[in-house]
Order: structure tokens, then C-alpha cells, then sequence
């Protein structure tokens, strides 16, 4: 469902917001299975717009037809922990993403003893993984990420710069969170975001929907629960 259907909806009730952000979750399960530039000898390599894991977890997570994959990285984040990163998106009109997955596979270091710990809420199934997600907005992406260069979004930002790419200005967008081992030193994420326009995001914060930094930035919200810089 995109913003500009939630915006003809009407958004009758955060309930209405929360219902239709969770479609999106539930999407994720209906990608079709089907560029490259990673090893099929490694742990995870893409296969068309597949992502083929073989452990932490060992799954395969496809997107639509109308995504492109735009590359890999792996990143060091903060001395802490490691992070894959995969990115497909749809690009729009000057080189701007309209819409992404951002999907990374991350554990934290032998040199410390941190966990993966969210205080979040909703769940949602995708085949045998269980998740846990939220929902929020970045109002201004960029100033965001300038913040903190070292994050795992920033990393992102420049991921799509070497493309001659760049996230929307503003997007709304679903965290998902699944930890693949009992010990929670690893796991997975997926976030799926898509432009939206000022007024949109007016109109979501009106109906109780809060887009402060603190809840909904890429970094914040992981470094409160697992110990991470904000």
C-alpha cells in the first residue's frame, strides 16, 4: 500500500495505520523469486532478485519484479559489530529512489558480550521467521545521517551516492527485526521505505504516529537497546 492510499483512506484511526503498514510486512512474503555482483561460493550471494543465505539465517528472500538490486557492502559499525547490507530499490525521476528493501545481516564481534534486544511490540510471521517490527518516517533522511557517518544508514546513503543514487528526502517505512540464534548476537533486518510527500506526514502524525528521531531513525532506537553510539 503506498502513502498516497493511506492519504485516500483517510487514516481513520492510528489502528487503520498500523493495519495497513502491517500489508507491507506481510508483502515481504510475496516477493517472486528470480543483480548479481556477490559469489555463489560465499555465505550469501544474490541470485536475480534473490538473496540466498546459508546460515544466521539460512533463507531466501526475493523482491518484485519492479526492484532492481543496486549492490552489497559489508560495513564495521562502531567497532562492535559487522553488517551486510543488500539494497533494492525502484528508482524514480532524477535519479531518486522511490521505493526500497534495504536488507541486512549483521552480528555483534567476540570481542564483546552485547545482545540484540528491541522493546518493540508488533510481530509478524514471514515463513518460519518470526519478527518483530515498527513503523515510523524519516522527515529529512540526509541531515539525519550526516549526524552520524559511522552508522549503518549512512553507510547506506553512500552505498547508493556511488550508484549516483539517493533516498527520498522524506519516507515512511517498516523496521522488521528477526534473530535468527538463541543467544541474539545476530540478526536479521529488513526495512522497506517509500517516498512520501510533506503532507502525508502531516496527516500520519496527526493521527497519533510520532516521526521524532529518537523513535524512528535507523540507528537510535538499536543503540538504546543493544548499546550501540547514537
Amino acid at each position: 500500500m503506498k502513502c498516497t492510499q493511506w492519504k485516500r483512506q483517510g487514516l481513520s484511526s492510528r489502528n487503520a495505520m498500523v493495519v495497513a503498514v502491517a500489508g507491507l510486512v506481510l508483502g515481504v512474503a510475496t516477493f517472486a523469486y528470480g543483480g548479481d555482483g556477490t559469489s555463489a561460493n560465499a555465505v550469501r550471494h544474490v541470485r536475480g532478485r534473490t538473496i540466498v543465505s546459508e546460515e544466521s539465517p539460512k533463507v531466501e528472500l526475493s523482491v518484485r519484479k519492479a526492484y532492481r538490486f543496486i549492490g552489497t557492502q559489508q560495513v564495521n559499525l562502531y567497532g562492535l559489530a559487522e553488517a551486510e547490507q543488500y539494497v533494492f530499490a525502484r528508482q524514480g525521476r532524477d535519479n531518486t529512489v522511490e521505493s526500497f528493501y534495504w536488507i541486512q545481516f549483521e552480528h555483534f564481534l567476540p570481542s564483546n558480550d552485547r545482545t540484540y534486544n528491541y522493546a518493540l511490540k508488533n510481530t509478524t510471521q514471514i515463513g518460519d521467521l518470526h519478527f518483530v517490527y515498527n513503523v515510523g518516517s524519516w522527515p529529512d533522511y540526509l541531515t539525519e545521517m550526516a549526524g552520524n557517518p559511522a552508522s549503518d544508514g549512512a553507510s547506506i546513503e553512500r552505498l547508493l551516492e556511488e550508484r549516483h543514487l539517493s533516498f527520498p528526502h522524506r519516507a515512511a517505512h517498516v523496521r522488521m527485526f528477526h534473530s535468527p540464534s538463541a543467544d541474539h548476537r545476530s540478526e536479521l533486518m529488513i526495512i522497506y521505505g517509500e517516498v512520501c510527500r510533506k503532507i502525508v506526514l502531516s496527516l500520519f502524525a496527526r493521527k497519533g504516529l510520532s516521526f521524532k528521531r529518537a523513535e524512528n531513525s535507523p540507528q537510535s532506537s538499536r543503540a538504546r537497546n543493544q548499546g550501540l553510539p547514537a
